[in-house]
């Protein structure tokens, strides 16, 4: 009787404590990765200053497929999806776009522009929400959306439009070997002028205001930061435990394949 009443005991010291508030907010944050493109991609992750390294940085993803990768509760950094990848080991670029020094998993090297970019920063509890956005400011390659789980239209970003790359001016596009567009610069990566990187004397919303590239941009992808200064800011304040990032979602729009 002793050793059921010390079971007892036990069991229930666990479920209090991993119901405790404090370790359900140490507890790991979970980010479902879709891929509802019609071809392969390889996501990648690149970590802020001082956070850690997830899903080791990168890994391939099948069309129609989905992910379960974690995070620390109170992680920052991005996202973004590598795309026409063919890995070897002389260290030469391996993707025509998001290409992270010719490696498979980038282990925190941050992907070569442009890429579109879902930029993350978690917290642990409500009363510090997590914020996400996805960006544009060094360029597109894929559309991108991203939601909680289970969904609220609140917490979502939607994919875009249309096709960004099929829109993309001359000057700004990147082309594969079969020269097909497969991204699209912003005006700040393709000309590297301060009026378009809202820096030096154009470092303020009031000097730094949308170019005609950017309001390309926003007009395909209304839900994305189109350039530094984008109004209003298109920053999602949402706390959860569990978020969903698809690739290519149906329609351009924020669909999430049941997950």
């Amino acid at each position: 009787m002793g050793l059921l009443v010390s079971f007892a005991a036990w069991f229930l010291f666990l479920i209090w404590h991993f119901m405790s508030p404090e370790n359900a907010a140490a507890q790991p944050v979970s980010l479902y990765i879709s891929n509802k493109c019609p071809f392969p991609i390889w996501p990648a992750t690149a970590p802020n200053a001082g956070h850690p390294v997830i899903a080791d940085g990168g890994f391939s993803l099948p069309s129609g497929q989905t992910r379960r990768i974690y995070a620390p509760p109170t992680w920052s950094g991005r996202l973004w999806a590598r795309t026409g990848c063919k890995f070897n080991s002389n260290w030469q670029p391996a993707c025509q776009t998001g290409d992270c020094d010719g490696r498979f998993a980038c282990n925190g090297t941050i992907g070569l522009p442009p890429a579109t970019l879902v930029q993350i920063s978690l917290q642990p509890d409500k009363s510090k929400p997590s914020f996400y956005d996805v960006s544009l400011v060094d360029g597109y390659n894929l559309p991108v959306s991203v939601t909680t789980k289970p969904r609220a239209s609140k917490c979502s970003i939607g994919g875009c439009l249309t096709n960004m790359n099929s829109l993309c001016p001359q000057e700004l596009q990147v082309l594969s070997n079969n020269m097909e567009v497969v991204a699209c610069k912003s005006a700040c990566l393709a000309f590297n002028l301060d009026m378009f990187c809202c820096r030096n004397e154009y470092g303020t919303p009031e000097k730094c205001k949308p170019s005609v590239y950017s309001k390309m941009f926003k007009g395909a992808c209304p839900s994305y930061y189109s350039y530094a200064f984008d109004t209003p800011a298109p920053l999602v304040n949402c706390p959860s435990k569990e978020y969903i990032i698809t690739f290519c979602p149906s329609n351009w729009g924020d669909e999430h394949m049941g997950i």
